[in-house]
């Protein structure tokens, strides 16, 4: 199968999880940095040092063929507590590291938020907070304006449902709460309002390039077909994690559909969703906005009815077969005979990535364009000979990737694909056991060592072959 020639083939990374430096050179807390040092499991510091190793890192993506990179932007190397005084020494970095990508002939392609809320904005409510709105909107347009030179490319969020679920469902995120669907939903829309507002002022700015959002898509699937408490339990988590946020993108206004199960959560806690008239009204005006869609996938789920009370096992150690997703009157998540998994719990189902493509396609024909923004596979690497034979995670690329081309046959316009990640990094939730890189990195030494997969993943970009 083989993929259009100008479809890029990135790399992606995300600033608190490569840079390093994460409390230096005029940088503000994050709400990581005290959830992480409460927890003393893990450190970013030095993560892969990306802060002092992008020129090797950028001409590693020239030397393998890598031409398109995801980085996001720290907020507080910025604006060090959110908001007031810009920190230049920030703001001097990335524009020589944007200079070097373009020395490389790298397209960056950047996010403004990533998982990273500055401390003082986070322990204030966060995006529950209309105060963070305000803030995010003032950084963005600093940010279009500031790299205007440097940037064509620019994503507002990354995966909003994680994050909104990470802090208040699988409390897995800072500030670490639990089975609160009402908190994640009033986060989900308040993201979305701040989404909205950044790309508005992009269009008004005149600004050149292009502008869209990343969102975490993960199909749903009735654990029975024959069920119809499955079947429902399959639609109800669905329009909760992902047709919520592609309404909010693509309408402009939430579905009567998606209505119906929303309210039915907000129900079980004797609340209503009650979004204001005048973010409604943004999210109209910005639908129209959206230049492209970024599609972070990385597996699929089956589910079953479930109406026990809430429980949630993260697996974050790769003890394979300890996962457990209970959430209450929505669904139970269930392993599929047959269907491979990592060992951290992840189905390895590339149908399911297809099926959210022709999902976009075909519920939300407004669509201009798709990037898949992250793909890969979390392994347990074994570093010998200076390399890393992981084979598992080329088969993994590389089925996904078929079932992208087979999308773009099927008439979806997808524009490029990201491999998460560039090089081996921190990982917000399992430190630094789980590699998912192109390159191999030693954590002591900071050397860069290419994997089996980097050397694939070239000849890839040039053939377009798959």
């Amino acid at each position: 199968m083989r993929l259009p020639k100008d479809f890029i083939m990135g790399g992606a990374t995300a600033a608190y999880q490569c840079e390093g430096e994460s409390k230096a050179h005029g940088k503000g807390r994050v709400a990581w940095d005290d959830y992480l040092e409460k927890q003393g499991w893990f450190s970013p510091d030095p993560a892969s040092d990306f802060y002092h190793k992008y020129p090797v890192d950028l001409d590693l993506c020239k030397q393998f063929g890598v031409n398109g990179i995801r980085i996001s932007i720290a907020w507080s190397r910025i604006f060090p507590t959110g908001e007031g005084e810009v920190n230049q020494e920030g703001v001097d970095f990335y524009h020589a590291m944007f200079k070097k990508c373009r020395e490389n002939g790298v397209e960056p392609f950047i996010t403004l938020h990533h998982f990273d809320t500055p401390n003082e904005l986070h322990k204030n409510g966060d995006f529950l907070n209309p105060h963070t709105i305000d803030c995010y909107e003032r950084y963005a347009k600093f940010c279009f304006e500031e790299f205007k030179d440097d940037i064509r490319y620019w994503f507002t969020f990354n995966e909003i449902w994680p994050v909104s679920s990470g802090q208040y469902i699988t409390g897995t995120f800072p500030p670490g709460e639990k089975y609160d669907v009402v908190k994640t939903v009033e986060s989900m829309h308040n993201m979305m309002v701040a989404h909205a507002r950044a790309v508005i002022a992009f269009e008004e700015g005149g600004y050149e390039g292009q502008i869209g959002i990343i969102h975490s898509l993960e199909t749903k699937y009735p654990y029975d077909e024959k069920k119809p408490g499955d079947v429902l339990a399959a639609e109800r988590e669905d329009a909760l994690t992902n047709q919520f946020l592609l309404d909010a993108t693509f309408l402009g206004y939430y579905s009567e559909n998606t209505l119906k199960h929303i309210n039915f959560l907000y129900e079980l806690e004797n609340k209503t969703f009650a979004p204001k008239e005048e973010d409604m009204e943004l999210l109209k005006k910005a639908a129209a906005c959206n230049d492209y869609l970024g599609i972070n996938y990385y597996q699929s789920h089956f589910v079953q009815k479930y109406n026990g009370e809430s429980q949630i096992h993260h697996n974050g150690t790769g003890a394979k077969g300890t996962s457990v997703y209970r959430l209450k009157g929505i669904s139970e998540h269930m392993f599929k005979e047959g269907i491979d998994r990592t060992d951290w719990d992840w189905l390895i189902y590339p149908e399911g990535l297809y099926d959210q493509i022709m999902r976009i396609k075909k519920q939300y024909p407004n669509y201009k364009a798709i990037y898949i923004t992250e793909n890969g596979m979390g392994y347990k690497d074994d570093f010998k000979d200076s390399t890393v034979d992981d084979e598992p995670r080329i088969d993994y690329i590389k089925r996904h990737l078929q079932w992208i081309a087979k999308a773009i046959e099927g008439g979806a316009n997808v524009k490029g694909y990201f491999v998460w990640s560039l090089m081996d990094m921190f990982s917000w939730s399992n430190g630094y056991n789980k590699r998912y890189g192109l390159f191999y990195i030693d954590f002591e030494t900071q050397e860069r060592y290419p994997k089996k997969s980097a050397y694939w993943y070239k000849e890839v970009s040039e053939t377009k072959e798959v």
